[in-house]
């Protein structure tokens, strides 16, 4: 096994794992500082282990995949991941509107993300990183998504498109935080509560119905947001009435998403089922912050084929024509 690839690897898989992301980008800085050696570079032992960004961790899978190997670190990632979720809704799924690059709280470059998504087989993916008010995750200025765009804008080639987008935060208030005009050339927008989770009932139902009756919004986010395990701990779901605000969702053909971090598991089952008699779209995606995670949607294919969620209600198993025109962004 080369040992480029077994470090990008180990990286994949660290972020899957939502392992710490010290370690992933550790992994990804080593397959960086190998990348282009010839085998006698990286047979030199004593040079490449001053070379920066190799540590001793990353040295050591360096030389048992030069020893011809698979470095035990792999092998144990390998078993931990375990083969890949049962479900035949997932081969159905051609792409994933929810995702975040270092743009905003993502781990790495757009280019990364965009080459992950080229190898599971996407048909295409929308970057969607943070709207302006939040703060803590670095959240795109107006200027600095104008500047986004430009880079978006060169991703795409036949056989896959970079879509450009956003995640805006939805206020208290119900509004989303970002220029309209702006959001009007975005090829899809995710709103999703970030704050104030835990307002009353009655006003937090108003702030979802609101934010999902303006016509930018495409894909309602972690309706709930919850989170039921992980390094950041558990949090109980939003309380709100599912019927109004799965009942505007299909009215104005917002999709509802179905997360497919396992912290998230966001909606919950019976808020899945609700949405569903009501006639909801739905929107299976990973809200990746690395490349590993875009993987995560078979997480959310295994949660949405277990509820009886049909294929043809799914958003992101249509192919990119019919996308466009539900989002009104035909090309």
């Amino acid at each position: 096994m080369h040992p480029h690839d077994a470090l990008s690897e180990i990286a994949t898989l660290l972020e899957r794992e939502r392992s710490s992301r010290y370690k992933s980008k550790a992994f990804r800085a080593a397959a960086d500082a190998i990348a282009g050696l010839s085998d006698a570079e990286l047979a030199d032992a004593a040079t490449l282990r001053r070379r920066k960004g190799i540590g001793d961790s990353t040295f050591a899978v360096i030389q048992e995949a030069l020893e011809g190997g698979v470095p035990g670190y792999l092998v144990d990632l390998r078993e931990r991941a375990g083969v890949q979720r049962a479900s035949t809704l997932r081969a159905e799924l051609r792409g994933d509107l929810h995702c975040h690059s270092d743009w905003s709280d993502g781990l790495t470059s757009i280019d990364l993300m965009v080459a992950a998504a080229r190898t599971l087989g996407h048909e295409y993916l929308a970057l969607t990183d943070h709207s302006p008010r939040l703060r803590v995750a670095n959240g795109l200025s107006p200027e600095r998504l104008r500047s986004q765009l430009e880079v978006v804008a060169e991703m795409s080639d036949e056989g896959f498109t970079l879509l450009s987008g956003i995640e805006v935060d939805i206020l208290e208030d119900g509004g989303i935080d970002q220029e309209p005009d702006l959001l009007d050339e975005l090829d899809v927008v995710v709103a999703s509560a970030h704050s104030k989770l835990r307002m009353e009932r009655g006003p937090m139902t108003r702030r979802l119905v609101a934010a999902v009756s303006d016509p930018r919004v495409d894909v309602l986010g972690h309706v709930t947001g919850r989170l039921v395990e992980g390094s950041r701990g558990t949090r109980p779901p939003s309380t709100f009435d599912p019927h109004a605000v799965f009942e505007a969702c299909a009215a104005n053909g917002v999709a509802v998403e179905i997360n497919s971090r396992p912290e998230r598991q966001d909606p919950p089952d019976d808020l899945i089922a609700i949405a569903l008699e009501l006639g909801c779209l739905f929107s299976i995606d990973s809200d990746a912050h690395a490349p590993g995670q875009l993987s995560l949607l078979d997480y959310g294919a295994e949660r949405a084929e277990r509820a009886g969620v049909p294929a043809e209600r799914i958003v992101t198993t249509w192919p990119l024509e019919r996308l466009r025109e539900w989002t009104g962004r035909a090309s």
